[in-house]
């Protein structure tokens, strides 16, 4: 389809719903991303978004274009799978979508994990470079850590693994946490006999994705992703840590090699605190791997 074909026709966005799926999924494919149906099923069961559907298509109604708002609360939102048909690149269709998310986000600070080609159209909308995403990914079978005390992690957890994860990420992200309980698992970290720290694991594109992880330090990373590494031999597993946790050479020594990332970018920027501080009884905690590219 050429440029000069779709400029004559016109695209209107729609709320994103279910019946949009399949096209998103066929979107998601040709973008060459590892999105199966029920990832994009989760994500935006978390989210609002739009579609951009060109009603004037020869095969009817298509959905050129999406996007969503995934919002934490009234503290954060992320922007995420915004994609554009290839055909109709160029032709203004991601600004627009993205001016229609950030609508729907309203006041909220935003995050989202940009490409290159995506970097100069949000440096334009106000985002501002805060970090390096790597994407590291292979086979699960060895790994090397330091023992510690580390258990499956039962119903009555979730409220501690709740607080962990909003001190790490600075907002309340417990509606992701309940849906990933619901699909996946959860590791804990406890030291002296208080839990100090989570990872969680669950279905994800190709295999299994391991996130977020939430601890004290890179020790106490190793120590929650090591085992999950080691118990999944021959498994498909990935793992989207940042550059500053300092993880990405030993995920590599564990198989788990460098296979690309992103550039983490927020609205307004950060100052130098982002998330709350914890009060002098709790020991401070970082995010090592996030959720998802999507969802921080």
């Amino acid at each position: 389809m050429s440029k000069n074909t779709v400029s004559k026709r016109t695209v209107h966005c729609l709320a994103f719903e279910p019946k949009h799926l399949n096209d998103a999924l066929a979107l998601s494919r040709q973008a060459q991303w590892p999105h199966r149906l029920e990832d994009w099923s989760l994500t935006l069961a978390l989210s609002r978004g739009l579609v951009a559907v060109d009603a004037g298509a020869p095969e009817g109604a298509q959905v050129v274009g999406t996007v969503l708002m995934t919002p934490y609360g009234e503290d954060a939102a992320t922007i995420n799978m915004v994609i554009v048909d290839e055909g109709w690149r160029g032709q203004g269709l991601g600004r627009r979508l993205m001016d229609e998310a950030m609508d729907l986000a309203g006041d909220r600070p935003l995050r989202l994990v940009a490409t290159t080609d995506g970097l100069p159209l949000y440096e334009k909308l106000g985002f501002r470079e805060v970090g390096t995403v790597l994407q590291h990914q292979g086979e699960g079978g060895r790994a090397l850590f330091a023992k510690e005390d580390v258990a499956p992690a039962g119903k009555y957890d979730r409220a501690a693994i709740a607080a962990l994860d909003r001190q790490a990420f600075g907002a309340d992200r417990s509606h992701l946490l309940e849906r990933f309980a619901e699909v996946g698992s959860f590791t804990l970290l406890r030291r002296n006999g208080a839990t100090v720290g989570f990872a969680a694991l669950r279905d994800f594109g190709r295999g299994q994705v391991i996130g977020p992880v939430v601890a004290p330090d890179a020790d106490g990373a190793k120590a929650l992703i090591g085992p999950i590494i080691a118990a999944n031999p021959g498994k498909f597993l990935r793992v989207d840590t940042t550059a500053d946790t300092g993880l990405g050479p030993w995920l590599a020594d564990c198989g788990l090699r460098h296979v690309g990332g992103g550039i983490a970018m927020r609205r307004p920027a950060p100052t130098a605190s982002v998330a709350p501080s914890a009060p002098a009884a709790v020991a401070a905690v970082s995010t090592f791997a996030l959720a998802s590219q999507a969802l921080g």
